[in-house]
């Protein structure tokens, strides 16, 4: 093997080609070099070319990969494009000529495979020229996504991980915080450039927003950027920018005294062996690297203090290279590297550069059919043009392991915060304060709305109207449904005291009869009273029907009983008090209204009159807005009451009723002067003052309150009222003939009408 020209390595960045060519069984090893002349050394550069060589050496050592088969490569400083691509034209040329080749079943390719280069630009550049026949390019350290495009890049292979996957655990570890507010700082390069727009597009399913992005070059103003990071109150920072810039640019942080921030650095910086010795690196904050794992590589250290040893004996030019050696460190700058300084050096593609080297030497044992006798010798290497897949020799997968991250933790081991705003609390709507959707001012939902997080967190949700929310909820609670049951312990009192009401009136009914031509029965009423106890009993029945869940049918009987007959008992009451003036004032003073009254019945013709016009009020009405079963929603958020609902019509009902109860007191009131034992007046007024007491507390209950027990006092209300008149009224009298027979009879009432009327002919 013999070198071309000098090997030089003052570039700014070390990137090698490697060329494996084989020639029957053995692989020469030639190196030739471009050199960009730089004042600077890249030591992280210089390390991946010694990885390189460490790789090949072990694979020429090896007896199970390549047997009787030796690599050998060629390696360029790739500093500048312009300066490369004669190098690349001599690789890719056949006998000093370019084929430019569309189908052929057999093509020997001057070089098998390439490797590198570093930059994805660099990458993007010469990766056309090598794809136009196919020669594989197996990468360690290009990360743009825009190289797995295989339209365009058909021969392109990798053993680092692309942006696509930087950026993706960029993004989770900034959901694993919960951060929403973030900077992207890259540099001018493809490879940066192509993570900041794989970021923006992978920020449409998340809740993440870029509040800043800057692209840094050397006019940048780093002060100036950093200000307007502060400004913005950016806690996070991502900094996918080459390592020159990156470096830069934290060291413009610690010198601005820029504290507590998070930053988030890519892979071409996270192992910056530098860096973590400044003076002032801990109080800019937290470091999070990413980086590919870093692997071991058995024997790497020794390989270096060796080449040390060997470098000092080496000629420093090609021509002067002994048989079977090779001048791949004839560097004028290298000499000045301790073998300590290249292990202690960024490690981060020290891997995949390593990595790179073992797929292609994979590749050839399978092309060549090794086994552990040997390689064939009869095996000429051919690339496939004609395919739109990897050559075969080549299409394999290289297991590495995944993506890691490393952190320089706060000093108090918090977690910092980085948000746009403080998230909402429990039951609070977001409403967007500006032009990002992770600034938002918080608004409790009110009553009877809801906020789901998950489906929209910006607004609130009206609940169904079946059910209700307390304000500030995250979810409705379905409406209770309420109505009196009929095991309800007071609608089972009520209806007990009804029973024993009817069981009341049906024993005053029997008494009356067997006392029926005494005069306490006759002063009662006589024949009425027993239409006043039916139609008391017929009332009462309604209370029954408040209980249970309303239908049609009940909410018209328990109005419909209760209207029609209790006002044929204040008719029979407001006959009853006009008959008791009559008797004892009209009878003296016009005697002849009283006797027209008494030859034609008046008295029953009052009250035929009032339920027929009573029957025909409530049959007209109920027929044409009967009460109807109603869900009452709006008096309780958290109920809903079953009732029945009354039309406005109802004022004719109690147009009528409030006529005869008026007519019942100015009668009674005509005879507030009737004899002290004979003044039944009283024991009306006394009823009918019970009765407007029921119903003006019905009323005031019902203004107050709309709950399911509103039909309780409803019922009580009826069934107070029915006890007002046996108690009122019947009772009294019951008491007489039971108790004090001697004022039950016809002298004793005879002498208590004409005491009355001997006091009236003397006034």
């Amino acid at each position: 093997c013999s070198c071309s020209e000098e090997l030089q390595s003052s570039e700014n960045v070390f990137i090698t080609y490697l060329q494996i060519i084989v020639k029957q069984t053995a692989v020469c090893e030639v190196i030739k070099h471009f050199k960009w002349h730089m004042p600077s050394f890249t030591l992280s550069s210089y390390r991946m070319f010694q990885v390189m060589r460490f790789a090949v050496q072990e694979i020429n050592n090896s007896s199970l990969i390549l047997p009787n088969v030796s690599l050998g490569y060629e390696i360029f400083d790739h500093c500048s494009d312009k300066f490369n691509f004669q190098a690349i034209l001599n690789m890719i040329s056949r006998n000093g000529s370019i084929q430019v080749l569309r189908c052929v079943n057999e093509y020997l390719s001057k070089v098998i495979a390439v490797a590198g280069p570093f930059r994805s630009m660099e990458s993007m550049t010469v990766a056309p020229m090598f794809a136009m026949n196919l020669i594989p390019m197996v990468n360690y350290g290009s990360s743009s996504s825009v190289l797995s495009d295989k339209w365009k890049y058909p021969s392109f292979l990798r053993t680092t991980a692309s942006n696509k996957d930087l950026i993706h655990l960029i993004i989770l570890i900034i959901q694993h915080f919960n951060w929403n507010w973030v900077a992207f700082v890259s540099s001018g390069d493809e490879n940066s450039q192509n993570g900041l727009q794989l970021f923006k597009s992978k920020l449409k399913d998340t809740k993440i927003c870029l509040a800043y992005a800057k692209e840094l070059n050397e006019m940048s103003d780093h002060y100036e950027i950093l200000q307007q990071l502060e400004g913005l109150s950016i806690e996070v920072i991502i900094v996918f920018a080459g390592q020159s810039s990156a470096v830069a640019f934290i060291k413009s942080a610690i010198k601005h005294n820029i504290h507590s921030k998070v930053w988030i650095a890519g892979d071409s910086w996270s192992l910056n062996k530098n860096l973590p010795r400044l003076s002032g690196i801990k109080a800019i904050g937290t470091i999070i690297g990413i980086t590919e794992t870093v692997m071991p590589l058995p024997g790497f250290k020794d390989f270096v203090y060796l080449s040390q040893t060997q470098r000092n004996n080496r000629p420093s030019t090609c021509e002067q290279t002994p048989s079977r050696q090779t001048c791949n460190q004839a560097c004028d700058l290298c000499s000045d590297v301790s073998p300590e300084e290249i292990i202690g050096e960024n490690p981060s593609y020290s891997f995949a550069t390593y990595s790179a080297i073992y797929a292609m030497a994979h590749a050839l044992h399978n092309l060549l059919l090794c086994d552990i006798k040997g390689c064939s010798d009869n095996v000429t290497v051919y690339v496939d043009t004609c395919s739109s897949n990897i050559p075969k020799s080549l299409a394999l997968i290289w297991s590495w392991s995944p993506l890691c991250c490393y952190n320089s933790l706060h000093s108090s081991g918090k977690v910092p915060v980085a948000r746009c705003s403080p998230e909402c609390s429990e039951g609070f709507a977001k409403k967007i304060d500006g032009l990002h959707q992770c600034c938002f001012q918080c608004n409790v939902c009110p009553g009877m709305t809801y906020v789901n997080y998950t489906d929209d967190p910006y607004s609130c949700i009206d609940c169904r109207k079946t059910e209700w929310s307390k304000p500030g909820s995250t979810f409705c609670t379905q409406r209770s449904v309420e109505y009196i049951l009929f095991t309800d312990p007071i609608a089972i009192t009520l209806m007990f005291s009804t029973g024993v009401l009817l069981a009341l009136t049906l024993a005053i009914v029997i008494l009356f009869a067997l006392n029926y031509d005494k005069p306490v029965v006759k002063s009662a009423g006589g024949p009425m009273c027993f239409l006043l106890l039916g139609c008391l009993s017929a009332s009462s029945i309604s209370v029954f029907f408040f209980f249970g869940k309303p239908t049609v049918t009940n909410c018209v009987l328990r109005y419909f009983l209760f209207l029609l007959f209790y006002t044929v008992c204040l008719g029979c009451f407001a006959v009853r008090s006009f008959q008791i003036v009559c008797i004892f004032k009209m009878a003296t003073k016009f005697p002849k209204i009283h006797s027209w009254w008494v030859k034609h019945n008046g008295q029953w013709w009052l009250i035929a009159i009032v339920f027929v016009l009573q029957l025909l009020l409530l049959t007209t009405v109920f027929t044409a807005s009967p009460p109807t079963p109603v869900n009452d929603m709006t008096s309780y958020r958290d109920q809903i009451i079953l009732k029945c609902a009354m039309t406005r019509t109802v004022i004719m009902f109690l147009l009528l009723t409030i006529v005869l109860v008026s007519l019942c007191f100015i009668f009674s009131y005509m005879g507030k002067d009737l004899p002290k034992n004979y003044n039944e007046s009283k024991a009306i007024t006394l009823y009918l003052l019970f009765l407007i007491l029921t119903w003006i507390t019905f009323c005031t209950a019902s203004i107050l309150y709309h709950g399911k027990y509103l039909q309780l006092f409803n019922a009580m209300s009826v069934l107070s009222s029915s006890y007002s008149i046996l108690f009122c009224y019947f009772l009294p009298k019951c008491y007489i003939i039971i108790f004090q027979p001697q004022k039950n009879t016809q002298q004793h009432f005879q002498g208590i009408i004409q005491r009355y009327t001997q006091n009236i002919s003397s006034k």
